[in-house]
C-alpha cells in the first residue's frame, strides 16, 4: 500500500509541472553563451520539433526572427561585409544570436502547445520559487560576508556591498541584476492578475532586493494603470503593501539609493563636468592602511572578552573587574566603539579597475578620432542614451542611403558591436578577430567610453547607449522598425482585448527595451514570450475584454 501511495505522490509530482521546460527556462537563461546552447541542444533532443509554422498571414510564431536575418544578409550584400574576414566573423555570430532566439520561442510555443495552462502555471511558479530561493540565499550569504544584517548600509571592505549590494541580487540566471529586476517585475504582475498574493510579495521584495531604480519606476507607473482600471479591492491592497514596501526599502533600507536616483535627475537636469583624467591609483591593501593593525587587534581582543563572558556566565557586576581602561558608560556598561567611517575602508575605492584601464588606454590609442571621450575636458550636455539616440537620427539622415536597411549588423548598436571590440564585454572575443565599424567608433562607443572610462557614479543605465529601439533602427533601418512593430508586437497585440496579466507585461516590455539589447540577451525575451504565449492560450475561448 506504501509502494502505491509513494507510486502515486511521484507520478503527480512528475505531471505537475513540465520538468523538461522547467530545465529549459533555468538552463536557457543562465548568463553563459556555454551553458544556453547546451540547453539549446538538450531540449530539442527532449523535444524534436523543426516545424516552425511561419506565414504571412497567421503565423505560428513571430515573423519577425525571420525577416531580420532576411534583412541582414541584404545589408551584407549592400555594404559588401563579405571583404572583411572579420566582419564575417561577426556577421556568423549575430546571424547565431537571431538563430538562438528562433529556436527558443520554438521550444516555448510547443511547451504551451502541449501542456495544459495548469500545469504551465505550475512550471511558472515552480521557476520563481526556485529564483527566489537563489536570491535570497544570495542575501544570506552577503550578510554573512558583511557581518551586517543591513549590507545596502554597509559601507565596510570599501564598499564592496553599500550602493552596489543589489548588483549582487542575480537570481538564478546569474546574469546581470537587473535581468533578476525584470523578471520579478513581471512576477508581480502575473501573480497579482492570478490573485496569488504570498507570490505577489516575494517578487516584490526579490525585485526591490536589486535596487534597479528604473524597473521600480516603471513598475509603479504599470501598478498605478492597474490600480485604476483594471484591479478589485483584494488587489488594490496588494499594490498598496507592493508600494509600501517600496517606500520602507527606499527611507530606511536603502536610503543611499533613494539619494542616487535624486542625483541622477539633478544631473540630467544640470550636467556635471568632472575632469577627464580619473584614473587615480590607489590600493586596498591592507598592509598600506596604518590603522588595520589596530583595528583588527581591537576586534580580536573584544572578541575574546565576549567569549569569555559567554563561556564563564559572567554577570554584569563581573565586568567591573576587566581592565579599568575600558570605555565604559556612567552605569559601567562597556562601550564598543563603532567603526570610523572616515577611515579607508568605509570609502569608496579610487583605483581604476582594469577593465577601465582598457577604455583609458583605447581612448588615448584613438584619441583624435573620437569627439567626446578624446577630448580632454568631459562635458555632458545630455544623458548619454539620450546623445546616442541623437546619434542614429542624425546618422541616418547623413546617409539617406542607410536608412531603409540600416548600416548592418554590428556595425553601429547592438550587443554585437560592443562584444567584437575585445574589451570584454559580455564575455571575451578572438583577438585576432576583433572589429569595430567607423560609424560606431565615432557614434556608440564614443558615447560609452565617454562615460564609462570616467568615475563609477557616470556608469548609469542613463548613460549607456544600450536598446533595442536603437538597435533596429540603427541597424536594420525603417525594414527593422516595420518588421518588429508588425510582425513581434503585432503578433502579440493582436489578441490585445482578450489579455490579462499579458498586457501589463507587454507595457513592462516596451519599457524594458529602452535599456539593453535584450534580444541578444537571451534571457528577458524568452520569459516576455513564455507569459505572452500563455496568456493568448489560456484567454483564446473568451470574448474579447471591454476596456470602457
Amino acid at each position: 500500500m506504501t509502494f502505491n501511495i509513494a507510486g502515486f505522490n511521484l507520478k503527480k509530482l512528475q505531471t505537475y509541472v513540465d520538468w523538461k521546460l522547467l530545465l529549459f527556462l533555468l538552463l536557457f537563461l543562465n548568463v553563459k553563451l556555454a551553458v544556453k546552447i547546451p540547453a539549446i541542444i538538450i531540449i530539442y533532443l527532449l523535444q524534436f520539433n523543426f516545424k516552425f509554422g511561419f506565414n504571412f498571414k497567421n503565423s505560428r510564431l513571430p515573423l519577425f526572427y525571420l525577416l531580420v536575418i532576411a534583412i541582414a544578409f541584404i545589408n551584407l550584400i549592400i555594404n559588401k561585409g563579405y571583404n572583411s574576414s572579420n566582419y564575417l566573423v561577426v556577421f556568423a555570430i549575430g546571424i547565431g544570436f537571431w538563430l538562438l532566439c528562433l529556436l527558443a520561442v520554438h521550444q516555448i510555443k510547443l511547451s504551451v502547445e502541449n501542456n495544459s495552462v495548469q500545469v504551465l502555471h505550475n512550471t511558472i511558479l515552480v521557476f520563481f520559487v526556485v529564483n527566489a530561493i537563489v536570491s535570497l540565499a544570495t542575501l544570506a550569504y552577503i550578510m554573512v560576508d558583511a557581518h551586517a544584517i543591513n549590507p545596502f548600509r554597509y559601507q565596510g571592505q570599501y564598499q564592496k556591498y553599500f550602493l552596489g549590494t543589489g548588483d549582487y541580487i542575480k537570481g538564478i540566471t546569474l546574469d546581470i541584476s537587473t535581468t533578476n529586476a525584470v523578471i520579478n517585475a513581471f512576477g508581480v504582475v502575473y501573480f497579482l492578475t492570478r490573485k496569488m498574493p504570498l507570490m505577489v510579495l516575494i517578487c516584490m521584495i526579490v525585485l526591490l532586493l536589486t535596487a534597479s531604480n528604473f524597473m521600480n519606476i516603471a513598475l509603479l507607473l504599470v501598478l498605478t494603470g492597474l490600480f485604476l482600471f483594471k484591479t478589485n479591492r483584494d488587489q488594490k491592497s496588494l499594490i498598496v503593501i507592493c508600494c509600501m514596501f517600496l517606500i520602507i526599502f527606499l527611507a530606511k533600507v536603502s536610503p543611499q539609493n533613494n539619494q542616487y536616483v535624486h542625483e541622477t535627475f539633478k544631473n540630467i537636469i544640470n550636467p556635471p563636468h568632472p575632469p577627464f583624467n580619473t584614473a587615480t591609483l590607489t590600493t586596498t591593501d591592507s598592509s598600506k592602511d596604518p590603522d588595520f593593525t589596530k583595528r583588527k587587534f581591537a576586534k580580536q581582543y573584544l572578541d575574546s572578552i565576549k567569549s569569555i563572558v559567554i563561556k564563564s556566565g559572567i554577570n554584569n557586576r563581573s565586568l567591573a573587574a576587566l581592565p579599568a581602561n575600558l570605555p565604559k558608560t556612567g552605569a559601567g556598561r562597556i562601550i564598543l566603539i563603532g567603526a570610523d567611517i572616515n577611515t579607508p575602508p568605509y570609502q569608496t575605492p579610487t583605483d581604476t579597475p582594469d577593465e577601465q584601464r582598457k577604455l583609458l588606454a583605447f581612448i588615448h590609442l584613438n584619441k583624435a578620432e573620437l569627439p567626446l571621450s578624446g577630448q580632454d575636458s568631459f562635458k555632458m550636455h545630455l544623458p548619454g542614451k539620450i546623445i546616442g539616440f541623437e546619434q542614429t537620427v542624425n546618422f541616418l539622415k547623413t546617409h539617406p542611403t542607410k536608412i531603409l536597411a540600416g548600416s548592418g549588423m554590428g556595425n553601429f548598436s547592438s550587443k554585437l558591436a560592443f562584444k567584437a571590440t575585445g574589451f570584454d564585454f559580455s564575455g571575451g572575443f578572438p583577438a585576432k578577430y576583433i572589429y569595430i565599424n567607423h560609424d560606431f567608433l565615432l557614434n556608440h562607443l564614443d558615447v560609452y567610453l565617454n562615460f564609462f572610462s570616467k568615475r563609477r557614479e557616470l556608469h548609469s543605465l542613463t548613460n549607456s547607449p544600450f536598446s533595442v529601439y536603437d538597435q533596429i533602427l540603427a541597424e536594420y533601418g525603417l525594414l527593422g522598425v516595420a518588421a518588429f512593430v508588425i510582425f513581434y508586437l503585432g503578433y502579440f497585440t493582436r489578441h490585445f482585448k482578450k489579455l490579462t496579466y499579458g498586457i501589463p507585461i507587454l507595457l513592462l516590455m516596451l519599457a524594458v527595451f529602452l535599456t539593453d539589447y535584450w534580444f541578444e540577451q537571451l534571457s528577458v525575451v524568452v520569459f516576455f514570450e513564455l507569459l505572452l504565449l500563455l496568456n493568448i492560450k489560456e484567454t483564446a475561448h473568451l470574448k474579447p475584454l471591454n476596456y470602457e
